[in-house]
């Protein structure tokens, strides 16, 4: 079973594109666990809307390349995210980066870490709410440590508790 660490980022109804997206991960694996979601202002877009972040660890019999193509294109097209090339910042219903991923049984790190695990507080909080003492590939720190770094960098980031992701995550 392969195990993905995913980054979930939404600007446009926030709060009810996450719990979507969540709800229809569970179609492709496990859900192991979720994080809390964190609130930021979109990055470099001034004006937008500020974006929802969580995490989400999931197992799945799926290879990242058929996990990205199949089960994120699917969950972002259902829920209506629109790629604008010429406005890579533009707002979005949902994001889903693979952000880590292990392999199989071997343990074997692929592909690498997304990069902005180590340049981004909505990145790198959420994923250590949910695996704080996975080390990062290359790096070597706990994500504990790489999110407490960028958190103290970053004032901006704020908890949501008033979202709840968990009964999207155990179907409860």
């Amino acid at each position: 079973m392969n195990v993905a660490l995913l980054s979930l980022g939404s600007n446009i109804d926030a709060a009810r594109n996450l719990v979507a997206a969540v709800r229809l991960l569970r179609e492709a694996g496990r859900v192991v666990a979720v994080s809390c979601v964190y609130e930021t202002p979109a990055v470099g877009a001034p004006g937008q809307p500020p974006f929802l972040n969580a995490a989400v660890q999931l197992e799945t019999p799926l290879g990242p390349g058929a996990f990205k193509d199949g089960v994120i294109g699917r969950i972002e097209r259902a829920l209506g995210r629109t790629r604008d090339p010429r406005n890579r910042a533009a707002p979005r219903t949902i994001d889903i980066d693979i952000a880590l991923w292990t392999s199989g049984d071997a343990g074997v790190e692929t592909p690498p870490p997304h990069p902005d695990v180590v340049r981004r507080a909505h990145v790198a909080v959420p994923l250590a709410d949910i695996a704080p003492a996975r080390v990062l590939p290359g790096d070597g720190r706990p994500l504990a440590a790489v999110a407490g770094g960028l958190r103290a960098r970053d004032a901006a980031l704020r908890p949501r508790p008033d979202v709840d992701l968990r009964a999207a995550a155990y179907g409860k």
